[in-house]
């Protein structure tokens, strides 16, 4: 949301992005006209509009200055079903980020890739190069379906590489119909006037006119896997397999998303329901079903409260399973569902077809050539020399994949020599996530990928302080409360909540990523955060199980007992979701 939609008056009629959006012509609304005009960005109802073109505009919000004096720039962001390149693919988005991205680019917790700090003049030029290389940022952003995500494969197995096509299926067919982008940047000579979706009566047959009331976020995975967090979708579907090893069906997750807003009660994280299986051959319809349903029920009056969780919280599952079962002419089938397990990738990993992968740790995401850490142009030199394939991992991290076996050797000792490691310096580091905030985020509140570095130094002396190293916590910042480096189901969430540095206190998620966690403090100051932690530690050290993790012993303690340790912290409001 834009800081001209946190000032709208909630519920009273259709929000203002349901009017520019009746009136955006199919998503064009003037973007060709305002790419002309001389100034760094564009207009305010055109800026709603670039969301469905994968673009953010954004400014230097460390830099005071009146509105009409900003220097705009872009965040471009991929579709990238999955997270999967090939060699010439990522090769292209490090060039965009040496050329237009000030020498980095940053990998997403939805298996993407963000150009921060584009300027008008470069879009065309970065959305006609990702062309060439058949990708795009089309509906990367906006009140669509957005990036798919898909479980990690370094191993080469099999049953993982299933999912490839129903990811990539599941990505084309909620495309957009309108050739808005096309016309825009890629001065697509094939559209004329006559095409269907440039006429003013023309209907998505699926978005309708209105698209969709807000975000929709997809993941599919195998069932045990949850390397890419299910229950925070909006709908996600976990691959069950037949006796042939083949794909015989799906597990239906619905109703997950993090996002809310601090101080409206009736906002809030919630965990995606299992809805039931199907058989795959029904895997469309059902998808279909679920994202028509929250087109036509999502709330258009109120952009906080216009997610499909809210559509399930407020009319209930029983009702939603029903409407799915109906728009889709299939039956949900109530089955067994196996435990989660997040597999590790992280190094090097052999694959099924002999050769190796090579898990790669990215703080945050962040691929730049660090002081004396040449992080970008070393995994380029490598991705480019031995013609390796990369997955982008929900954790911010990368996969390089089709490695040699007699190459590895020579891969270890350039590692050596450019000061790079794969591995997370430390346990505590290595799910760690954080969202970019401060200084272009427009939402932003609180820093968060700029500090998270020194709080996980901080948070691991303490951690091997107590002896509890070996049990380092998944941790996650954001910056606000929109929740995109999922802060509210890891075991340790800080949330930005107040300018000056003061964080809500998240804990008793999981690693498996099944439990939301639960808000243990209000407004904890930056410089309050070690005690409280040393605080939270002991306890845990001296009242947990034995080898029982934080987020276990957080979530069975009566919340009385935890917020206890930490009085100078107000408390939080309990909420009953």
């Amino acid at each position: 949301m834009s800081e001209e939609e946190e000032k709208e008056v909630e519920g009273k009629g259709p929000s203002k992005n349901e009017g520019i959006k009746a009136a955006s012509r199919h998503l064009r609304g003037t973007l060709k006209e305002d790419l002309k005009n001389g100034v760094s960005g564009f207009s305010a109802d055109n800026e709603q509009l670039l969301k469905f073109h994968g673009l953010y505009q954004q400014y230097n919000r460390e830099k005071i200055m009146a509105p009409k004096d900003r220097f705009h720039t872009f965040m471009i962001r991929g579709r990238i079903p999955g997270g999967r390149l090939s060699t010439k693919q990522y090769i292209v988005w490090d060039d965009l980020g040496t050329r237009c991205g000030g020498g980095t680019f940053r990998l997403t917790t939805r298996q993407s890739i963000q150009l921060h700090g584009v300027v008008k003049g470069n879009i065309k030029k970065v959305m006609k190069d990702l062309r060439d290389v058949q990708l795009s940022s089309i509906a990367a952003c906006g009140d669509v379906v957005r990036n798919v995500t898909q479980a990690v494969n370094p191993w080469g197995r099999p049953d993982l590489n299933q999912l490839d096509e129903p990811a990539q299926l599941i990505s084309d067919h909620f495309k957009f119909k309108t050739k808005a982008y096309t016309e825009v940047w890629l001065d697509d000579e094939e559209v004329r006037p006559a095409d269907e979706t440039a006429n003013p009566d023309y209907v998505d047959p699926i978005y309708g006119k209105l698209y969709l009331p807000r975000k929709f976020k997809i993941g599919v995975t195998l069932a045990g896997n949850n390397s890419i967090d299910i229950y925070t979708n909006d709908m996600s579907f976990a691959a069950t397999l037949g006796v042939n090893g083949k794909i015989d069906g799906y597990f239906v997750f619905a109703g997950g998303g993090l996002g809310m807003t601090h101080g409206k009660p009736e906002t809030f994280p919630r965990k995606a329901d299992l809805v039931g299986w199907i058989p795959a051959a029904k895997l469309i319809p059902v998808a279909e079903a679920i994202v028509t349903i929250h087109r036509d029920y999502g709330d258009r009056t109120n952009r906080k409260h216009a997610r499909l969780k809210y559509v399930i919280h407020d009319k209930g599952i029983h009702w939603f399973r029903i409407e799915v079962q109906n728009r889709s002419k299939t039956e949900l089938v109530h089955k067994i569902l196996p435990d989660w397990k997040t597999p590790g990738y992280l190094g090097w990993q052999e694959r099924f077809d002999g050769s190796l992968s090579l898990g790669f740790h990215t703080l945050s995401g962040r691929i730049k050539d660090f002081e004396g850490k040449p992080l970008k142009s070393g995994i380029r030199e490598i991705v480019e020399t031995y013609k390796l394939s990369v997955q982008v991992t929900a954790d911010q991290d990368l996969v390089l994949i089709g490695i040699q076996k007699s190459d590895r050797e020579k891969i270890e000792k350039r590692l050596v020599e450019l000061n790079l490691s794969p591995k997370a310096p430390r346990p505590i580091f290595e799910r760690a996530l954080a969202c970019p905030a401060l200084p272009t985020c427009s939402l932003a509140i609180t820093e968060s990928e700029r500090f998270l570095p020194a709080f996980l130094g901080t948070v691991d002396k303490l951690l091997v302080k107590h002896g509890l190293a070996d049990r380092a916590p998944v941790i996650r910042m954001t910056g606000c409360p929109n929740g995109c480096a999922r802060p509210y189901t890891a075991e340790l969430g800080l949330v930005g909540q107040q300018a000056g540095g003061r964080y809500a206190l998240y804990v008793g998620g999981d690693a498996e990523g099944t439990r939301i966690a639960t808000r243990l403090a209000d407004k904890v100051k930056t410089e309050e955060l070690p005690a409280v932690l040393e605080k939270l530690f002991t306890y845990w050290r001296d009242e947990g199980s034995y080898n029982e993790s934080f987020g276990d012993f957080t979530s069975r303690t009566p919340l009385e007992k935890l917020t206890a340790l930490i009085p100078t912290a107000p408390a939080p409001v309990k909420v009953a979701v």
